[in-house]
């Protein structure tokens, strides 16, 4: 006989990993943050276009632009965790 075929299995059988708790779900207030501020995001940046560049915040032009998206990013990046 083989001398493969003679040997025991010196691995442990398979043993599942230890059930891991479901993920915490989020606050009750995380999601109105979190469309609050796409909302805020949403409206700086008009604000900017219809405004002629001009406002929320006089004197910087484009870095208007530049703040509501990033409100906007923070809240998809919030919205990605949200369980």
């Amino acid at each position: 006989m083989p001398e493969s075929a003679s040997r025991r299995r010196k691995k442990p059988a398979y043993t599942p990993p230890p059930a891991s708790s479901a993920p915490a779900i989020s606050k009750p207030w995380y999601a109105p943050v979190c469309v609050t501020l796409l909302i805020v995001g949403l409206v700086w940046v008009v604000t900017t276009y219809i405004l002629d560049w001009a406002y929320p915040i006089p004197g910087i032009g484009g870095w208007n632009l530049a703040i509501g998206f990033s409100v906007m990013m923070v809240g998809f990046i919030m919205l990605m965790r949200w369980r």
